[in-house]
This record gives structure tokens, sequence and C-alpha cells, in this order.
């Protein structure tokens, strides 16, 4: 089972810590006038998609032995603009790096989105989630 402590440090700024007591800082200042000095809370949900997701792509093609220089996922996601601000969509676009081969990564990402992500898996029923990807050698 899975859990994570969640602290309210003051004012909207939090620090999270997961499962492995791995932390990270989560809002933003008190000072309406300062940027985000954490992460803004609907921006994990989007983290959690894309590393969810890239760290199946990643498995799978190092026991297919394809030649993966590196991988960058850029996640974004359309949300209402009304609260509760929902996500209507989700895309993921997968930047690969070497020789991979097409087919593969296409049955890569096929994978994690259709059977290991569990973050996908939890959105999947209610948001709708796109994919693309680029290979550069």
């Amino acid at each position: 089972m899975a859990a994570i402590t969640l602290r309210w440090v003051e004012d909207k700024m939090m620090v999270a810590s997961d499962t492995n007591g791995h932390s990270i800082v989560i809002g933003r200042s008190p000072d309406p006038q300062h940027t985000w000095i954490g992460v803004k809370p609907s921006d994990l949900l989007l983290m959690a998609v894309a590393s969810c997701s890239a760290h199946d792509v990643v498995e799978i093609l190092t026991k297919q032995r394809e030649p993966l220089h590196d991988l960058k996922v850029i996640c974004s996601g359309d949300q209402m603009s009304d609260p509760p601000h929902t996500f209507t969509r989700i895309h993921l676009r997968y930047l690969v790096s070497g020789a991979v081969n097409p087919k593969k990564l296409e049955r890569a990402i096929h994978l994690s989105e259709e059977k290991y992500c569990s973050v996908i898996s939890t959105l999947r029923p209610g948001v709708p989630i796109t994919n693309e990807y680029q290979i550069t050698p």
C-alpha cells in the first residue's frame, strides 16, 4: 500500500513526503506578489502521468535492448476554466533519442498507457489521454 504524508507549512505552502521519505514543496509564497515557489498541485498530476509512463517505456525498451540514449516526456493538460478546473484532456509527447525502432517504441508506449501505468489507468475512465512521439538518432 502506498502512503504519503503532507504537512502544511504556512499560508499556501506544504511539503509532501512519499513512501520512501523523499520530499517535495507544494504551493506558493504567502506574498501574492511572488510566483509559485513549489509545485502546483495540478502540475503534480501531470508529472505523475509523465513519470509513470516514462518509467514503463524505459523499462520495456531496455528489456528489448533498444539503443535508447535519452527520453524526455512533455505532458500537457487542458483544464476547465471554472473551479474545480477539472482536466478534460491530457497529452503526452515522447521525445526519444537513439536509433530506437519506431514499432517497438509505439508498442512500449501502448503497453504503458493501456496496461502498466497505474496513474493513467486511474485517470483514463474520465480523461482522454493522447500521445505522440519523435525519434532523433
